[in-house]
């Protein structure tokens, strides 16, 4: 655990980061990004390389646009540290080693129905979340928001 401080009666309380960094898993390692996912059911994201900050900030408006518009499929964005170009999201199931080109397909394009356009439109994107049997989409930090303006799916 985290030491305490001398002369005080209150714990010492590790950065808001901090806490993930202690049990990880290393997922993804390569010259854009790396991530980890921690052993509570995050995923902790840090940007590297070309246009990091960009991509960084990319992400995170796809990641809340989705979530205004329902998309249950994405990961959900929990923190932001724009200072460390590390996001903090919920777990979308894991990595899928097979699926039909058809079905991946049809993944990007359930996508584009929440105004939303991948823009890497590859399996190694989709994972499967076992507890309720979903196919999800993850990393967005080359996507493109259509339009603001653009309807809701009918659910």
């Amino acid at each position: 655990m985290f030491p305490q401080p001398e002369n005080t009666s209150f714990p010492f309380q590790p950065p808001a980061f901090a806490r993930y960094f202690l049990n990880v898993l290393k997922v993804k390692d390569t010259l854009r990004s790396t991530v980890n996912l921690t052993f509570d059911g995050r995923v902790v994201k840090v940007y590297r390389g070309p246009k990091a900050q960009e991509r960084f900030e990319n992400e995170v408006r796809v990641l809340r646009y989705l979530e205004q518009r329902g998309c249950n499929f994405v990961p959900k964005l929990l923190e932001a540290d724009p200072a460390a170009l590390r996001i903090i999201t919920t777990s979308c199931g894991s990595r899928v080693d097979r699926i039909d080109e058809q079905r991946v397909k049809e993944l990007f394009a359930e996508v584009e129905q929440y105004g939303v356009r991948h823009d890497d439109p590859d399996p190694r994107n989709i994972t499967y979340r076992q507890s309720d049997g979903r196919f999800c989409v993850i990393d967005f930090e080359f996507a493109t928001i259509l339009s603001e303006d653009h309807p809701k799916p009918l659910a």
